[in-house]
């Protein structure tokens, strides 16, 4: 079922539209070599096929309604560059595809929302943090919109909180996170071998509290927790933002 996101899709269409424009001038900037410090043994050139690959598979799984990945074939990776060009060309293609599709059309994903709409939301995600990393990869610290990284922030708590990283210890405690900036609030509880999410605000064994740029890329583990204000069991938040195995 198509989860009610903080965002409506002809926003998330708009903002997919103009970060991945904007990545492409990014990695140009930077240049093929530069090494991306938020994915560890990437250049940009590995950054830039990357979110090439990705955009590729997800048009295909929305265009072909497809009701499984399998059969899936790549594009092949060109010299680095032609990257920029294959691209381009395949931003345009996912563009029109999602911009055409119903949100609620049933199609695979590897979440439990199994519709267009969670790969809508999820495109322009995914492009709005690496467009971060190829900001930075270039000298530059553009934050995410704040009203785009407020929603990420709750997409990341709804959909990415299961992916365990190797040797992560239990949280060990309540977590509230609180955007100082843009309306957010949410209250991460662990409960079995998951986490129960609300979107309210209640007091936790700790609260993490800053700009909504600042704590979704700490979630991603592209800022250290250091760079936001972290109030009660500090152990605590440093264990939930270990604890997931995205990248």
């Amino acid at each position: 079922m198509w989860h009610d996101p903080q965002m409506e899709i002809d926003e998330f269409l708009a903002a997919l539209d103009r970060d991945s424009a904007a990545f492409a001038d990014a990695c140009a900037a930077a240049g093929p070599g530069a090494e991306v410090a938020g994915c560890p043994g990437w250049t940009v050139a590995d950054l830039l096929w990357h979110l090439t690959e990705v955009q590729d598979f997800w048009r295909t799984i929305v265009a072909e309604k497809r009701a499984s990945w399998e059969g899936y074939k790549e594009p092949q990776r060109p010299s680095d560059d032609g990257l920029i060009d294959l691209y381009m060309a395949g931003r345009t293609r996912l563009l029109d595809a999602l911009g055409e599709a119903d949100p609620a059309t049933p199609v695979w994903t590897w979440s439990q929302d199994k519709t267009a709409g969670f790969v809508i939301r999820r495109m322009a995600h995914e492009t709005a943090v690496h467009l971060w990393d190829a900001n930075a990869a270039a000298g530059t610290t553009a934050p995410i919109d704040a009203t785009l990284a407020s929603d990420g922030i709750d997409e990341f708590l709804t959909h990415m909180l299961a992916g365990v990283a190797k040797g992560a210890a239990p949280v060990g405690g309540s977590v509230h996170l609180h955007c100082g900036d843009v309306p957010g609030e949410w209250t991460v509880t662990e409960a079995g071998d998951g986490f129960t999410v609300v979107r309210e605000h209640a007091k936790g064994d700790c609260a993490i509290r800053g700009t909504a740029n600042d704590i979704l890329l700490a979630l991603w583990r592209r800022l250290p927790l250091s760079e936001l204000d972290v109030v009660g069991d500090r152990d605590v938040a440093e264990r939930f933002i270990a604890h997931t195995g995205n990248d």
